[in-house]
């Protein structure tokens, strides 16, 4: 049995990420951030520092309104890229853009990286770290390609795909954590939420 003496508040509309703490069987709450991440690639061309900012201020928002309503708890804010031969790789915002992105993953290593952020509300800690995985694709025909674009996984996702469903049908290769390829690198966050915030997930 796990119990939480804090609420956990999921600062993402992320599902993957949702999903993650569902499967774990962590009570928790959803808090959906209004950052414009467009201008932060911009100013922070490194993956590492552009997660860590964009957690940081997905963090720093959902803190704010939430001091405002008074609400205590523990908030985990996160960002995930992906980074092939060094280029930040983005979402997709439409079809053909899901098919660029997953026409130069295809046969290929990339990197995905994730930068997390959590904050006690009623503190001022806050506690930054960032996981990478490398994800090996599959080469896929184009007709392949367009088949899982029709399945709408690419939608909002970071690389324009999710392990999550049909996407294990082409990945053939994962090394480090499978649970940071969906947005939380859960390992990270259970020894955070131990050793800094004393909230025991078992």
């Amino acid at each position: 049995m796990i119990i939480i003496l804090k609420r956990i508040i999921l600062a993402s509309k992320s599902s993957d990420r949702s999903e993650i703490l569902k499967r774990a069987l962590i009570p928790f709450e959803i808090f959906v951030t209004n950052i414009k991440e467009e201008k932060y690639k911009t100013k922070f061309p490194n993956a590492i520092e552009l997660v860590k900012e964009l957690a940081k201020a997905k963090m720093l928002y959902a803190k704010n309104e939430l001091i405002k309503k008074k609400i205590d708890g523990i908030i985990i804010a996160a960002d995930t890229i992906v980074l092939l031969n060094g280029e930040i790789i983005g979402k997709a915002h439409n079809e053909e853009q899901a098919f660029s992105i997953l026409k130069r993953l295809v046969g290929k290593s990339h990197k995905l990286i994730t930068g997390i952020a959590i904050t006690d509300i009623q503190t001022s800690k806050i506690i930054f770290d960032t996981d990478t995985t490398i994800v090996e694709f599959l080469e896929l025909t184009d007709e392949e390609i367009w088949q899982y674009i029709k399945t709408n996984e690419w939608k909002g996702r970071a690389g324009a795909y999710s392990i999550m469903d049909k996407a294990n049908l082409f990945i053939s290769k994962i090394i480090g954590s499978t649970s940071n390829v969906l947005g939380l690198p859960m390992h990270k966050i259970y020894q955070i939420l131990k050793k800094e915030f004393g909230l025991h997930l078992f």
